[in-house]
């Protein structure tokens, strides 16, 4: 399979322009690390510097609400510490789930770049004919 996408990326490319190629390989796959640093540019960079600072402070907490949790023997502080323990946890999955969809997000923009790319380069050759 990944045979066949490199031989359909080749044909892509000699139908291109110099140009187009360079942007092309621009718009390529990217690893994990890549897309994670791709969240931090562009106009929402300042949302997810935020969140992940909110993240790290509600770290933190959770850090507190286990040690807290484990030094006490009273039951009803056994339940407040466990109780904001699972807030804690909820509210950093729930921010790591944004990250991702908006990696997912870039990703997909990405596509339909490439897409927008061949469509307008075989526009291009149509009305060349």
């Amino acid at each position: 399979m990944s045979k066949e996408f490199e031989k359909i990326d080749q044909l892509i490319k000699e139908a291109l322009t110099e140009e187009e190629v360079e942007f092309y390989d621009k718009l390529d796959e990217q690893n994990v690390f890549q897309m994670l640093g791709g969240v931090f540019k562009g106009k929402n960079r300042w949302i997810m510097v935020i969140m992940n600072i909110a993240m790290l402070l509600i770290f933190i907490m959770l850090i507190i609400c286990i040690i807290r949790f484990f030094s006490t023997d009273i039951t009803n502080e056994l339940i407040k510490w466990s109780i904001a323990g699972v807030i804690c946890i909820n509210a950093i999955s729930l921010l790591k789930l944004f990250t991702w969809m908006q990696m997912d997000k870039n990703s997909l923009k990405r596509e339909i770049k490439r897409l927008e790319l061949q469509v307008s380069n075989l526009a291009s050759k149509l009305s060349d004919q």
